[in-house]
Order: structure tokens, then C-alpha cells, then sequence
């Protein structure tokens, strides 16, 4: 019995048609070829006044204010015919436009119980994003839609449509932040390396508020500049605990980070939820545009214990300034596995692209030999792994290394692609025993 079930399904779904509805409110029969795009974890509102309560988790809610448009973004592997549906309610009656493709389509949605409304067909001429787009035209209730999901179908879906499939692992917060990416800076293992040096450009118009560009990472913290806000801006230096929690507060007192020092005006203090240890900050009005100098010393301290100091270079008064140092307990080592990234940390700011610039990046061992690091890997975090957001990037522009993500953009890199910079041979210059 079940043999003849599976063949009549089979059959149903090569031979039954389906009877194309009008996009004024007739619903869709979804076939089984369509696949379903959460708008809680695919779509952004620029005008919303309050966003937190406009895209949720369920998609779009409470959706009263006139004058604005949600964008949802889909990555579309070929060209051809898309069938958009709109699963969707209303408290009466709500007319809507959604558009892709340069093509808008009004659909009227009725009723407080979600059905999937037709759209009709779009052409998509090539591959990559394509964004669809739907405004409020009228309503007769308290809000235009309550609008759950898009139902796609069509010549130009296939398993390679990329999109935030659920909410699992919390992805629609994730993948509304977008995919972070990353460049490794390999050194010989035999190298007791002690300083790392490097040198970070964010371009004009590239900062983005809920950027981090991270300059100096290493196998136990990070260091680097962020755009907190329109009003505020940072450079950022942590340090994790060898106990691995994202609650500081559970972290045992031996196991924790200490403060040794801090500079003029940084805050320091803890910090949790992606692993958990010391936090120190400045708050920095640095300038897209201009180059920063970055300044990381790692050494062991004989007891078991090692002490990581950050310096950042001021370019208005010419001078390094101490951010912080912290001893990290348990822990034996030189400095090790350099890398940069970059990171999009505040979900509604997602659907912005943003770059930066990496250059003249150079390691001093704990003999004092200067070393300059020519090669870069890229690598991307696990909502680009997933293959839930596409708008990936890094590589070589000019001498220097540079990473892009969100916002979108059709190009994307190839995980562990390495590159090679020409050394510039421009030493950095340091006096030591001058540094704070």
C-alpha cells in the first residue's frame, strides 16, 4: 500500500497543474517545490520607528505606521521565474505591494487567520540577491499585515536559494547580524613570537554603526576599534578566561582575569555571552579614513601566569597609549594564532555592507627580531558556513588585506583562501622602554 502511495504522489506532483490565482487575494495551493523564507530572520525596515517591535521572530507584527517598506533579501543560484506567496492575516482588511525584480503586485489580505496569499510571477535575470519588498497601501483595521513568511517557487528556486532557513541555534539573530569574517596570519610555531603589529584602515563611508573591526586578535582575546553609535566609538581589548562559560559571574576566582594596568580614561571591567574574561575599552573618537596603529604584547610571567598588555597609537598627539594590561591565569604561552575580523553586532544593522583594511602587519620574538607577515587566510563564521548569508569577502586590494560583509553584495570568497602581499619592509618604530 505504501508502494502505490508513494507512486500516486509522485504522479500528483509531475502532472497536476496549478491553476494560476489573482493577486487580489486568492490563495495560493503551495506545491512541494516551493521553498518557505521566514521574514524573522531575512527582512529589515529603515523606517520603522520602532523596530524591535516591528520584525520579530514571527516576521513582520503590529505593522500600523504609514510610509515604510520591509526588505527581505534572497540569494538566487539561477535566472528564471520566481512564484512569490505572502503568508499572511489582518484584524479586517489590509492592502499591501510587494515587489522584486523591478515589478510591484498588489495583494489585499483578509481575515485573522494566516492563509498564503499569490503574488503572482517575477522574472529574475540573473543570479544573486534579489530583494523583495512590500509596502503598506491601505488599511480598514488597526494594521496593514501581520506577514509570517514568503512562500518562493518557480524555475529559478532550487536547493541553492539561500536565505536564514529558522530559528534553530537562534539563527534569526544571527543571521540578521550577518556573516562574520576572518583573516589568519600563519607564522612559523618554532617563533617565540612576544609583539604583534598591525595596521588598520576603515575607508569612508565603510562605518557602519555595529561595526568591530578587529585589528590584533590571538588565541586568547581580541583588540581592535568599533561605532558603538552615532555619538560613540571605541577601542575594544579583552581577554578570555581559561574557563570556558558565558556567565563571568560563574567563572572560579583562580580561573579569573586579573587587571594589572589600565591607560588614562579606559574602562575596564567584564564581559560575557561569546565566551566571558576581561573587558577594557577607550572611548575614541577615531576617523574613517585614517590609518591606527595597533600594538599587542604576550609573555609569560614564570609562575604559571601570562600578562597581555594592548597599545594603541594616537595620531593627534603622536604617541602610543596604553588600553590595558591583564594577567590570564593558567596559562603558559607566547603569543600565538594572529588573525583579524570583522563583525556586524547589532541585527538591524545587518543589511549594510561594510569593509576595512588590514596592512603592514609584523610580529618582534622574544629575541627582538622584527618579522614581517606577508600571508593572509580568509574564513568565515558558521552563518556563512551554513550558507545562510552569502555577502562574504576578503583578499588582497593593493598591499593590503581587506574584509567586506553584509549589505548583501553577489561576490563572495572561498573558505581557507590564502593571499600573498609584497613585504613593505617598513619596520615598525617602537621605543620600548618609552611605551606607558
Amino acid at each position: 500500500m505504501k508502494y502505490y502511495t508513494m507512486l500516486l504522489s509522485l504522479w500528483l506532483a509531475l502532472f497536476i497543474s496549478v491553476e494560476p490565482g489573482s493577486c487580489y487575494g486568492n490563495i495560493l495551493n503551495i506545491i512541494d517545490t516551493t521553498v518557505i523564507v521566514p521574514l524573522g530572520g531575512n527582512t529589515w525596515c529603515g523606517q520603522c520607528n520602532d523596530k524591535s517591535q516591528l520584525v520579530t521572530k514571527q516576521g513582520i507584527q503590529n505593522w500600523s505606521q504609514d510610509d515604510v517598506e520591509f526588505d527581505t533579501w534572497v540569494r538566487i543560484s539561477r535566472p528564471g521565474v520566481i512564484r512569490i506567496g505572502i503568508e499572511a492575516k489582518t484584524d479586517k482588511e489590509g492592502t499591501v505591494q510587494v515587489s522584486a525584480a523591478g515589478t510591484p503586485r498588489k495583494i489585499t489580505v483578509k481575515g485573522v487567520e494566516i492563509k498564503t496569499y499569490d503574488a503572482g510571477e517575477f522574472v529574475v535575470k540573473d543570479t544573486g540577491y534579489i530583494r523583495i519588498t512590500v509596502a503598506g497601501l491601505q488599511k480598514k483595521g488597526s494594521y496593514f499585515a501581520d506577514i509570517v513568511a514568503y512562500h518562493l517557487s518557480g524555475s529559478a528556486i532550487n536547493a541553492s536559494t539561500a536565505f536564514v532557513k529558522n530559528n534553530e541555534g537562534n539563527f534569526f539573530y544571527w543571521g540578521r547580524r550577518g556573516p562574520s569574517v576572518h583573516l589568519g596570519y600563519p607564522f612559523a610555531d618554532s617563533l617565540q613570537a612576544e609583539w604583534f603589529y598591525n595596521e588598520i584602515t576603515v575607508p569612508e563611508n565603510q562605518d557602519v554603526t555595529g561595526s568591530y573591526f578587529m585589528a590584533n586578535g590571538f588565541a586568547e582575546g581580541y583588540f581592535g576599534i568599533q561605532v558603538n553609535s552615532s555619538a560613540e566609538r571605541r577601542v575594544l581589548f579583552s581577554v578570555w578566561s581559561p574557563f570556558s562559560t558565558d556567565d563571568p559571574k560563574s567563572i572560579p576566582e583562580d580561573m579569573r582575569i586579573r587587571l594589572l594596568k589600565k591607560g588614562e580614561g579606559v574602562y575596564t571591567g567584564e564581559f560575557g555571552n561569546e565566551g566571558a574574561g576581561g573587558q577594557s575599552y577607550l572611548r575614541y573618537n577615531w576617523k574613517a579614513g585614517i590609518t591606527y596603529k595597533f600594538l599587542l604584547h604576550g609573555v609569560p610571567d614564570g609562575k604559571g601566569n601570562t600578562v597581555y598588555s594592548a597599545y594603541f597609537f594616537t595620531p593627534e598627539k603622536n604617541e602610543w597609549v596604553l588600553i590595558a594590561s591583564f594577567e590570564r591565569p593558567k596559562t603558559n604561552t607566547w603569543l600565538k594564532r594572529f588573525h583579524s575580523f570583522l563583525e556586524n553586532f547589532i541585527p538591524d544593522q545587518g543589511n549594510k555592507s561594510r569593509e576595512v583594511l588590514f596592512g603592514n602587519q609584523w610580529i618582534r620574538t622574544s629575541a627582538g627580531q622584527w618579522i614581517e607577515l606577508t600571508r593572509a587566510v580568509f574564513t568565515y563564521d558558521n552563518t556563512a558556513a551554513k550558507g545562510y548569508r552569502m555577502d562574504f569577502a576578503g583578499g588582497l586590494q593593493g598591499n593590503r588585506f581587506y574584509l567586506r560583509n553584509c549589505g548583501f553584495f553577489n561576490e563572495y570568497t572561498g573558505y581557507r583562501s590564502a593571499f600573498q602581499r609584497s613585504a613593505d619592509a617598513k619596520m615598525p618604530e617602537i621605543n620600548f622602554n618609552n611605551l606607558p
